[in-house]
């Protein structure tokens, strides 16, 4: 995975007193994956005396967002996109001592596991001519400025490609779908972090059971909020279509949108089609619903703008995430839950909501509900000013995660807005989401829980939070719940539900709470 480094001497930037240090150590001509990156940055942070850790290809996206974080030492500027960094801030002792375990961290196997495919003792290829010829799909995970090259190898191969990578340039990717699209074949991304194919899972997803439903979606957590909530209705996932965020803009215009309409009306085993995404560029939108509508089987359309359900045709068009699962599901002939009973709480002591998300489509869908809230926060100091305002943040957009791992791998990522929002008279409600499965943290819940705990109960705010996943997910959604329970938060099924109910408790926000019960699907689900 890593060659023999041309390692650049680390030089810290020391500040004075008791200010921590950074340091950058540049490894020359040396590329690991994403996910061996953010695994031993991981490992790293949690070593005494190492505050932050980010291990990332210096890609000028990079090298700019390790800047914006003050993790970015001259030493680190004068890499280049073929060169790793380690940048480390804290006790200068401990960082040297930390750059010392670099190596054995990234050649470390994954102990996620593997539902199949290369024997942990055949080396891996490590190019795409040196793949299995009958492979029907490449997965690339390279940094963004050479991911569209290999996706287009891929292509040219006869290959689907599932596109991890992010930072790829929009020209590329518009390319990459035309070349899919003229082949018969899927371009599935740039930054597409959720796929099920034939069963086998994609980047970030759950354990679901095979079923009927072919889902496509512009939004990763939105579709694997939707599976679960199909997967505890009994239904299932024939197959999970990910598009890519952009790829409903107008500048790419939903090619692997309308590709995977294609696939799924033609494929017998799928019964329903079910479309996630944020609202398109209209144009877009007008043509992918024109589409849905000559669908030769039933389609939901989920454009996480809040309207009230209603039906074109064999078209429903739903504004949730929730009303997007359950109206596939009696589409199909099932029964949803009964509808969330909101207990009775005591007035909170303060005033504003703090919605702390790992994934950013549910922070969308919560702004339908507040569009007022700030989104950011002041993050310049050494510790988190949260505004005088209402607050719904997207903890994995690249502003937070840059030195640090995505919150869904990582939970530690949000214990300090976590904290400071518990520890903040103004706050009376906190919304957090838990996202479980393959690629998540081995346990999500417990850093979150540790930080309710350290609270008492009559000084917290109300804590509102959700978990999406199963009971088959490594994490287990049952132990994952019971966990957030025990430290005192209060469970909703589902991110609509868990956003509604935390609008309703903040003082003064009664009519808003009712209005957003014009959400409610036909059917009377709320």
């Amino acid at each position: 995975m890593e060659r023999t480094p041309d390692e650049t001497g680390p030089r810290s930037a020391v500040g004075s007193g008791s200010e921590p240090s950074v340091l950058n150590s540049v490894r020359r001509d040396t590329y690991a994956d994403s996910v061996a990156l953010m695994r031993a940055a991981r490992q790293l942070s949690e070593l005494p005396g190492v505050d932050v850790a980010s291990l990332v290809m210096a890609t000028a996206a990079n090298l700019r967002q390790l800047a914006d974080a003050g993790l970015l030492t001259d030493d680190g500027r004068e890499a280049g996109p073929n060169d790793l960094i380690v940048a480390l801030r804290g006790e200068p002792a401990a960082l040297a001592s930390a750059l010392d375990g670099v190596r054995g961290l990234l050649e470390q196997p994954d102990s996620g596991g593997s539902d199949g495919g290369v024997s942990p003792d055949e080396p891996a290829p490590r190019a795409l001519t040196e793949a299995d010829p009958a492979a029907a799909l490449a997965l690339i995970s390279t940094p963004g400025p050479y991911a569209g090259a290999e996706a287009l190898k891929a292509l040219r191969c006869g290959m689907h490609a599932f596109v991890f990578s992010d930072n790829v340039p929009l020209a590329q990717e518009v390319a990459i779908k035309r070349e899919a699209h003229a082949r018969g074949l899927l371009a599935m991304g740039p930054d597409c972090g959720t796929a099920l194919i034939d069963g086998v899972p994609l980047g970030f997803t759950n354990t679901l059971r095979r079923g009927r439903t072919g889902l496509i979606g512009a939004s990763g957590t939105g579709l694997q909020q939707v599976s679960c909530l199909l997967d505890a209705c009994g239904e299932g996932v024939r197959q999970m279509i990910g598009t890519g965020g952009r790829d409903l803009s107008a500048e790419v215009g939903g090619v692997t949108t309308l590709d995977a309409f294609e696939l799924l009306d033609a494929d017998p085993g799928c019964a329903l089609i079910l479309l996630v995404s944020k609202p398109p560029a209209p144009a877009v939108a007008e043509r992918v619903l024109e589409r849905a509508r000559r669908s030769a089987k039933p389609v939901v359309a989920c454009f996480l703008d809040g309207t009230r359900p209603y039906s074109s045709g064999r078209l429903t068009v739903v504004g949730t995430l929730r009303d997007a699962a359950y109206t596939a599901v009696r589409l199909l002939g099932g029964s949803v839950p009964e509808p969330f009973e909101t207990p009775e709480l005591p007035s909170p002591g303060g005033h504003l909501l703090r919605a702390l998300y790992a994934g950013g489509t549910f922070a969308y869908e919560a702004r339908q509900l507040l569009p007022s809230a700030v989104t950011e926060t002041d993050g310049s100091g050494t510790e988190i000013v949260l505004p005088d305002r209402h607050l719904i943040l997207d903890l994995g957009d690249d502003a937070y995660t840059a030195g640090r791992p995505h919150p869904m791998i990582d939970p530690t990522v949000r214990a300090a807005h976590l904290r400071a929002a518990l520890r903040d008279p103004r706050t009376a409600v906190v919304v957090l989401d838990v996202v479980l499965g393959h690629g998540a943290g081995a346990d999500p819940a417990g850093p979150l829980a540790a930080e309710l705990e350290q609270v008492q109960d009559r000084e917290r705010p109300h804590v509102v939070a959700f978990t999406v996943g199963t009971d088959r997910d490594p994490q287990g959604a049952a132990e994952q719940r019971e966990r957030l329970r025990r430290a005192g938060a209060l469970l909703a099924p589902n991110s609509t539900d868990a956003a509604r109910h935390a609008v309703a408790l903040l003082p003064n926000r009664a009519p808003r709470a009712r209005a957003a019960a014009d959400l409610t699907p036909a059917g009377g689900h709320a």
